[in-house]
């Protein structure tokens, strides 16, 4: 997606869309992601993309988990061109996660609720139901793959949870309800603060005024809504949302900064990327530096547990499986 524009870019060709992925993943790996987990690809370049990283023609990239086109309702919040499979029932999802799974996906993306960027629906409408969200977990369940929903509102959010997925992105709304759930099933929250905040701070005059609005509207929201779930035990992985308006590829150490301006330490904050190797299933290999693991690190000036803001150094030195990349 692009940051760059209100609707992320989505009405951009294969060929464009295909030469500023590369150049996002360069900007991640730059940024000190060594492994992307996708949610949402236009054209399933993501998978073709992770192929090529595979048989080494792709270099100086993150690793990747590929999700492809994400899944819709006709009229939803991901009904955008090129960008979704759009499903009408429980049938139509089955065989649309069934096509995404043979081509390469990895990690299914379910639109729970409507969202910040499209004009005509809001955080609150639900969208895709239990039963089609249901058969998506199934299908990626059967294949040992994950499901991620994206859900901002209720009754969206818990829609979501009851059907199963894997974890729930952003989360505005998440009520206590919903937080049992989540920690009686283990459902991971990826907060994306940066992505709302980003909005307000950046993109005044520059976007649609309703598009505005509603990310300014909900930011308080989101902050008290996420740190009341993690303080209550609900497992945060870091994610930033990249390609939203003027949030770019670089952000994650930006996440980091507004998680701990929210109260969590900068120990707390960082603990959120081993979390995302937990939901990836990658754990084993990836997350920490231990023996027998991939050594994925970074060298930097400052200490980041004393200072988050060291995360944000624009020459850091990144390693990927003990090699410098940057």
């Amino acid at each position: 997606m692009d940051p760059s524009t209100g609707d992320g870019g989505t009405s951009r060709g294969v060929v464009a869309s295909t030469v500023g992925a590369v150049d996002h993943l360069h900007q991640l790996l730059k940024s000190g992601v060594t492994y992307v987990r996708e949610c949402g690809s236009s054209f399933d370049i993501d998978i073709a993309l992770k192929a090529l990283k595979d048989q080494g023609q792709l270099k100086q990239v993150p690793q990747i988990m590929p999700s492809g086109k994400f899944f819709s309702m006709t009229g939803g919040h991901g009904d955008m061109p090129n960008a979704a499979y759009v499903v009408d029932s429980p049938d139509e999802m089955r065989k649309a996660v069934r096509t995404a799974l043979k081509k390469g996906a990895k990690a299914i993306k379910v639109i729970a609720t409507g969202g910040v960027m499209t004009p005509n629906d809001f955080m609150d409408d639900p969208q895709l139901s239990v039963a089609e969200m249901h058969v998506a977990v199934e299908e990626a369940h059967h294949k040992g793959q994950i499901v991620a929903a994206h859900a901002e509102g209720n009754p969206g959010i818990m829609n979501a949870i009851q059907a199963g997925v894997d974890s729930v992105e952003h989360g505005f709304y998440v009520n206590d309800e919903e937080i049992d759930l989540m920690l009686k099933q283990g459902t991971y929250l990826t907060p994306t603060l940066v992505a709302d905040w980003a909005i307000p701070t950046f993109a005044k005059g520059k976007i649609p005024d309703w598009e505005v609005k509603k990310a300014a509207d909900a930011l308080d929201d989101l902050y008290k809504n996420i740190m009341h779930a993690f303080h209550r035990g609900v497992p945060l992985t870091l994610g930033t949302d990249a390609g939203t308006p003027f949030n770019d590829f670089t952000m994650a150490p930006v996440e980091l900064q507004l998680m701990v301006e929210q109260g969590m330490t900068p120990f707390e904050a960082f603990s959120t990327s081993v979390n995302g190797t937990k939901l990836m299933g990658v754990d084993d290999q990836y997350g920490t530096l231990e023996k027998g693991k991939f050594a994925d690190f970074l060298v930097l000036e400052n200490d980041p547990m004393a200072d988050v803001k060291a995360f944000q150094q624009k020459d850091k030195q990144v390693y990927q499986g003990g090699k410098r990349q940057y």
